[in-house]
Order: structure tokens, then C-alpha cells, then sequence
């Protein structure tokens, strides 16, 4: 772990509003390195951050990098990295090693399918029940002729890292991401790229790697399953709420949208930080930093919730 400190001490802005994007930074004068890694799910959002950050502290560099919730923390816990990008609840094991978490934003893991599957339009229309999304992940069916009556072969991929995508969808399942069928690929750009160039192809997505940010629609080539919630065998305008990306966050941030697979993202550290520039950091993440979320493509903590985890740092 590196070294770190400051020239000034940080003191003022946590009483104030959380969701105030107005404050003025305390000091422009923190000094130090920050290294962090882990969920793709955060990546995005941890990139804008570092960038934004970096310009009211020029004096601190911060390192991001993706390779899977489980890589995080275990960066994280081995003295690694500062700080580990989680997307999926901490393990008590995680705990009693000394991880502390912080949560920062939410988003989701979705389903999806090649948009040019020959039962596209009839997925869409109809959906699935949770069981038909257990059975097609946890029993491994490779056809969907059980669920639509169609003789089509389903090429179903999940994630190859530990991730908390897989570990989210698994438990809407009922399962563990050891559970899951389907050919592994790494990270959620793989995961996309694979469903994309597979006319047959299911697997599943976290929002960011599901929506384009700029125009608000799913990616070209790959689209969500819905969920049939009430399990009455069509989508009906309650559940139909996946035509744009402000239209499912709507639907995440209302409960609409099943949690898990919806969740909480997390940074942890082993321990809580001491003042630094990573204290820092977790304290403008939460204040100056929750005006960034929505335009980053996540979804931001209510405001109560955003109120506890700032007075975690104190």
C-alpha cells in the first residue's frame, strides 16, 4: 500500500447537503497516489470520477483498472489497492479479513439476446417467468422449444471471472455463479461481444454495457429479455419499461425492476480510510461526485441512504 498525505487538514462539507453539486473543494492541496480495481459494473463511473477528482486535486493520481469484482477485493484485502470497485454484497468472510464497504451508486444486471434471434419479437412481447430464466440457467435447457414451443437452439453464455454480475444473476436464479450454465467469457465488453456475434446467443449485462449512454437505446445487436413479474405470459405496460436507458433506471430507482438482480456498488478498503487523499476521495464521491452518476449512466443512492454512508467515514 502506498504512502500518502496531506498538506492541509480536510474539514467542512459533510454536514451539508450530500446531493449539492455547489460545494467548493475544502483543499486543492492533498497530495498522493490512489490505486483501485475491480467490477466492470463501476468501472465507467470510477473513470469520470478519477478524471473530475483529479481536477480540484491535481496533486493526486489516481490508477483505475477492471478485472472482476473477486479481483478487487482480493487487490484490495492484500494490500494491493486502496480501494476495490465491488458490485455485489460483501461475504462475512470478506469482513472478518477487514473489508469495509461503502456504498456509492446502483445499476442492474439484465438478460439479453441477439436482436436478431428468430424469437426475438415473440421474447419481447411475452417475456420470461423467474422459473424460465432458472431453467434455462441453472438446468442448462439448450433449446427453447420446452418454454416457446419453438424448435430454436438457445447458446447460453455467463461470466468466466468472479464478478458480481454473475454472482447477482445467479441469486435471482436461486443459485451461485458456480451454478450457472453456459460457455464463460471475461468482463462485460465479452459478455456483450459474444451475445452480439451469436444470432442464437442469451447471456447477461450489467446497464452501462447494455445501453448506449449518448443515445439512451440498447447497443446495436443485443437487447433485454423482460421480465414477466406476474408471470401471466405477455409484458404488460406495468413491466414494460426497457425502450430507453431513463426509462430503467426510473424502474430500478422505483422497484420495479427485481433486486437482486438490481443491487448496491461498492468501494471497500481494508479498513476504514484514515485522512487522506483516499478519505477524500469517498467523501467526493458522495457529495460533488453524485452530480456525475446520472450522466455516467447509473443510478444515484436516495438520499437518506447517501446521508449514512457519509457519516461511515466519520
Amino acid at each position: 500500500m502506498k504512502n500518502f498525505f496531506f498538506l492541509f487538514l480536510v474539514t467542512g462539507f459533510l454536514g451539508c447537503n450530500p446531493s449539492s453539486e455547489k460545494k467548493e473543494p475544502a483543499t486543492s492541496n492533498a497530495e498522493g497516489r490512489i490505486y483501485i480495481s475491480g467490477a466492470f459494473a463501476l468501472y465507467p463511473l470510477v473513470v469520470k470520477w478519477s478524471e473530475e477528482f483529479q481536477k480540484e486535486y491535481p496533486g493526486v493520481k489516481i490508477d483505475v483498472s477492471a478485472g472482476g469484482a473477486g479481483k478487487g477485493m482480493t487487490d484490495v484485502l492484500s494490500g494491493m489497492v486502496d480501494i476495490a470497485m465491488v458490485s455485489r454484497d460483501v461475504h462475512e468472510d470478506e469482513i472478518l479479513k477487514g473489508a469495509w464497504q461503502l456504498a456509492v451508486a446502483r445499476d442492474a444486471v439484465f438478460p439479453v439476446i441477439n436482436t436478431q434471434n428468430p424469437l426475438y419479437t415473440t421474447i419481447s412481447e411475452r417475456g420470461l417467468k423467474k422459473q424460465e430464466f432458472e431453467s434455462l440457467y441453472l438446468k442448462g435447457i439448450t433449446n427453447w422449444k420446452p418454454i416457446l414451443g419453438k424448435e430454436v437452439r438457445i447458446n447460453l453464455f455467463t461470466r468466466s471471472d468472479a464478478c458480481g454480475a454473475a454472482e447477482m444473476w445467479a441469486a435471482y436464479c436461486g443459485g451461485k455463479q458456480e451454478d450457472l450454465k453456459g460457455t464463460g467469457v471475461f468482463g462485460d465488453p465479452g459478455m456483450a461481444e459474444a451475445v452480439k456475434n451469436d444470432i442464437l446467443g442469451m447471456g447477461y449485462n450489467n446497464l452501462i454495457y447494455l445501453y448506449d449512454i449518448a443515445t439512451g437505446k440498447c447497443n446495436p445487436g443485443i437487447a433485454p429479455i423482460p421480465f414477466d413479474k406476474d408471470g401471466n405470459g405477455k409484458i404488460d405496460s406495468t413491466e414494460n419499461f426497457y425502450g430507453t436507458m431513463t426509462s430503467v433506471k426510473k424502474a430500478i430507482n422505483d422497484g420495479k425492476y427485481p433486486m437482486p438482480p438490481a443491487r448496491n456498488l461498492y468501494f471497500v478498503c481494508k479498513g476504514k480510510p484514515a485522512d487522506g487523499p483516499v478519505k477524500l476521495f469517498l467523501e467526493w464521491s458522495l457529495t460533488r461526485g453524485i452530480a456525475f452518476i446520472d450522466e455516467a449512466g447509473y443510478v444515484a443512492l436516495p438520499a437518506d441512504e447517501v446521508k449514512g454512508e457519509l457519516n461511515k467515514l466519520q
